[in-house]
């Protein structure tokens, strides 16, 4: 299986300590986004997690437990989001050129194949113009493209809500236009997460963040798993078990569909206790805890391709 943390909120940045107890502990407790008092428990071992998907805006907490991490045998790959807008959009996040410090530090200590750069969501306003983030744009990619095999980005999605409007499809293409003629030049691959448009015609093709032929390449084994049914039809990835919480993300992003206030993920946020098997407050008492029913997604079919030259010269 392949563990989400997470795309509901920033483990990595804001609950570092808690994520790493709970792979000491070898379980943890995700209650139902709808419904609190529903809660699975995941079993976390290194025979039955195959990778751990680390989403995030700011990996630098987690440094200091990567060693023990690696030392209890799990893999993992980063997807680490920079993008280019300032502080108003962003509230409680570090600055650009730290995001990209950060990045650079971490794709050297793990290597650039577990750093994924996510560049999302786009919107545009009378600031956030199509030229202003294909400058800041082409900025990052001579920072960062040697540090990563490949960018990710979206346009942004409108939800309840929202005071952002989507894109206009005339806008999509201008923009992928000039953003594929800029990662072509600096030899950077570029996808898009979970959009209908096709962008081929600019050699942009869909991505999947996560990704079951790319996590092989880092695992070094075959993965049994279908397409993600919990996520929207245009997104391309893979099955996986998110351990995250909505509203508890304190990063304060406007654009967020994950956090309904920064007021209420504030006020989950100083009921989390590193110690507890739930990301926020405590279990009750009153819950009905089921066991997922969980195995290491690992295909032990052997297919022609995966037999030594020994076997296959008729």
């Amino acid at each position: 299986m392949i563990i989400s943390a997470s795309r509901r909120t920033d483990i990595p940045a804001i609950y570092p300590e808690w994520f790493v107890n709970r792979l000491r502990a070898g379980e943890v407790m995700v209650p139902n986004p709808y419904n609190r008092k529903k809660v699975k428990r995941i079993v976390l071992s290194p025979d039955t997690v195959d990778c751990i998907a680390f989403w995030t805006k700011n990996p630098e907490p987690m440094l200091p437990f990567l060693k023990e991490i690696d030392d209890m045998g799990y893999q993992y790959y980063f997807q680490m989001t920079i993008t280019d807008y300032e502080e108003e959009m962003e509230t409680n996040l570090p600055s650009m050129a730290e995001s990209m410090a950060t990045f650079l530090l971490v794709s050297e200590m793990l290597g650039k194949e577990r750093m994924d750069w996510r560049f999302d969501p786009i919107l545009l306003t009378e600031k956030y113009t199509i030229s202003y983030h294909l400058e800041k744009f082409e900025m990052m990619c001579e920072w960062l493209h040697e540090a990563t095999t490949r960018c990710i980005f979206s346009f942004y999605d409108s939800y309840k809500g929202s005071c952002f409007l989507e894109p206009e499809r005339e806008d999509m293409e201008e923009l992928a236009k000039g953003l594929s003629k800029i990662a072509k030049k600096h030899h950077l691959p570029l996808y898009t997460c979970a959009e209908k448009i096709d962008l081929s015609r600019y050699g942009i093709c869909h991505g999947a963040c996560i990704d079951k032929d790319r996590i092989r390449s880092l695992i070094g084994y075959k993965l049994d798993l279908k397409k993600d049914s919990g996520q929207r039809r245009e997104c391309g990835c893979a099955e996986s078990i998110d351990i995250g919480m909505y509203d508890t993300c304190t990063h304060g992003c406007r654009y967020c569909y994950a956090t309904g206030s920064l007021e209420s993920a504030k006020k989950k946020f100083d009921q989390h206790d590193p110690e507890s098997p739930i990301l926020s407050g405590h279990l009750r008492g009153d819950e009905v805890i089921t066991d997922q029913d969980l195995e290491s997604s690992r295909d032990n079919q052997i297919s022609l391709f995966d037999l030594p030259e020994m076997y296959t010269d008729f």
